[in-house]
């Protein structure tokens, strides 16, 4: 069971770089850049640190999904996915395939270019979206660790 412990560990410290980051980039960082006056400027700095946020994201994305992945296959926990009251399970999932999906096809393939051509066109109205978009991102994560947290704990919500 050491290895569970282990893989736990590195499970629970992706999600803290990973959302703390999230949670970062939408209370502070999008502020900020609100706040600036070029909208060069505030597209450059975006972009700058948003991909070195991306990078970190990535590599504990991956982290948190094949320590995740390990976790249940050595629980045989497979069968938690059928039980309403391990909603949470599926919470889990769903938030960390949204972040590998933006992550590693949407961002590099697609939206580094939208973002790119439409903060230039409209450049309030496209940052206004990416806070809406950060700020949903962040509130489903958090109310996923919440109830993983508790249900991991034995406090189940629903029975």
């Amino acid at each position: 069971m050491d290895e569970f412990v282990f893989a736990r560990v590195l499970h629970v410290l992706g999600v803290v770089f990973w959302i703390g980051g999230v949670a970062m980039v939408t209370t502070v960082l999008l502020p900020t850049v609100a706040k600036m006056k070029s909208i060069e400027e505030r597209v450059e700095f975006f972009e700058l640190l948003e991909s070195r946020f991306a990078r970190q994201a990535r590599l504990t994305t991956l982290l948190v999904g094949v320590s995740g992945f390990y976790m249940v296959h050595i629980l045989d926990a497979w069968s938690r996915f059928t039980e309403l009251q391990y909603w949470w399970m599926h919470a889990m999932v769903l938030v960390w395939g949204v972040f590998t999906l933006m992550l590693f096809v949407l961002e590099p393939w697609v939206l580094h270019q939208w973002f790119a051509s439409r903060a230039r066109n409209k450049p309030v109205q496209t940052f206004a979206l990416i806070q809406r978009l950060h700020w949903f991102l962040l509130s489903i994560s958090l109310i996923t660790i919440a109830g993983a947290v508790a249900g991991s704990h034995g406090w189940f919500w629903l029975r």
